[in-house]
């Protein structure tokens, strides 16, 4: 009887390396939960900065100005962690760039110095988006091309539900009235221990990838000379731009698809406000069963990842969003909302897991850091369009339902772009 590579292989990764990096993703997520979107953004603009008007503008400007160094620095780092060879120490020093940054924002107190609160979010969120590239290009390692879709949905799905539990865990323990640990209210003390909260869950779970997962062997170069040699392949690798058109395709039309599924999650609770008359708690509700479902949905792809491949799962999960999502545009009845809600959210996880396990498939491999830096470009570099065109057309036609129309059409280009792109050539030995 034939044996499973990854079980018979001596000296390949074993299953406790491969478990301790999905874990990573469930690490990494408590920030995106609790820091990103939930949290810290309204405790911000409602206690930190002047007005909420000032607080939005100024969170905006914050993380927008993260996302671009992110986005430009990215693929130069990930040339000058292809020379070094490892991902660990990078990883290591982002991830304690943000546990650092992130528990400081305990001393952040209501109407304190602004511009320190910006700095620490920013230099908070370079950390985890940096750890993250990295992070992202040890996949193609731990396992064989066979599996690599099913293990980059596992960890995806692993990185919802460590965001669910963790913002249950901040609701219950800290936030609500009666809450397991009752801490003073009067400079919402109650709000600054869940980014301690943060600090500690992100730290504590990342453990495991730095002591369990093997990492890519050492080029014994020293940091200046990795520097220079990543420059030479960074200049090296966009006069040859052609010889990567298919990576470059891929990227193109992930920039647009991701731009309309981050829309989702930055509209989808004002529409359900507005268009629905949802309250504060059924949004909540709503984005936390909508995480449940996209976990759900990344975890059962995972399997289809590696049957039909990583391109086809994609536009499947591509129609899987754009079907429902247009009939969310049309629908009166609160009851369709949550039905067509639940069933968009079951394809958010794959499109975003399957475009990872499909750049692990076709990155070179002396470039997958580099490569993997660029897949964080298309994540970040237009991640205002979509924002923008839902806010103009919302504005011009006085209708959310035709604001949101935007989100299909972006969607709608991500697929036909991801027409012309090859599928990955795969290992299925």
């Amino acid at each position: 009887m034939a044996q499973d590579p990854e079980q018979s292989s001596p000296d390949g990764p074993q299953l406790h390396g491969r478990i301790g990096w999905a874990l990573y993703d469930w690490a990494n997520s408590s920030y995106a939960a609790i820091i990103s979107t939930f949290v810290f953004p309204t405790y911000f603009a409602r206690q930190v900065a002047e007005n909420e008007t000032i607080g939005t503008m100024q969170w905006g400007n914050t993380v927008g100005i993260a996302g671009l160094i992110v986005a430009f620095s990215a693929p130069l780092l990930g040339a000058i962690a292809d020379q070094g060879g490892r991902r660990k120490p990078w990883i290591g020093a982002f991830t304690l760039l943000c546990v650092v940054a992130t528990a400081a924002l305990w001393w952040v107190r209501p109407q304190t110095d602004v511009l320190s609160a910006m700095l620490l979010v920013g230099l908070a969120t370079l950390g985890a988006e940096f750890a993250f590239v990295f992070y992202n290009a040890m996949l193609p390692s731990l396992t064989h091309a066979g599996r690599l879709g099913r293990w980059s949905g596992w960890a995806w799905g692993l990185g919802y539900a460590g965001g669910i539990v963790s913002l249950l865990l901040a609701l219950f323990g800290f936030v609500r009235e009666g809450a397991w640990f009752d801490l003073p209210r009067a400079e919402f003390e109650h709000i600054r221990a869940t980014f301690v909260l943060v600090a500690a869950w992100y730290g504590l779970f990342a453990v495991p990838l730095f002591l369990f997962t093997a990492d890519e062997p050492a080029r014994h170069k020293g940091l200046r000379r990795a520097v220079r040699d990543g420059l030479a392949q960074f200049r090296d690798s966009l006069h040859q731009l052609r010889a990567y058109a298919n990576i470059l395709r891929f990227l193109l039309a992930r920039m647009i698809f991701i731009d309309g599924l981050a829309t989702i999650f930055a509209f989808g609770g004002v529409y359900a406000a507005g268009t629905f008359s949802l309250d504060e708690t059924q949004v909540l509700m709503f984005g936390i069963a909508l995480n449940v479902t996209a976990g759900i949905g990344a975890a059962a792809f995972a399997w289809v990842d590696d049957w039909l491949g990583s391109k086809r799962t994609i536009m499947v999960s591509l129609v899987g969003l754009m079907v429902p999502g247009t009939l969310l545009l049309v629908v009166e009845s609160v009851t369709l909302f949550w039905i067509f809600g639940m069933l968009l959210g079951v394809f958010v996880g794959p499109v975003q897991a399957a475009g990872r396990s499909y750049l692990a498939h076709t990155a070179p491999l002396h470039l997958r850091s580099q490569m993997f830096g660029l897949f964080a470009f298309s994540g970040k570099a237009t991640a205002f369009m979509g924002p923008l065109l839902v806010g103009w057309v919302t504005g011009w036609f006085d209708s959310q339902r035709a604001g949101m129309s935007v989100i299909i059409v972006l969607l709608s280009i991500g697929f036909a772009l991801m027409l012309s792109v090859p599928a990955a050539e795969r290992d299925t030995a």
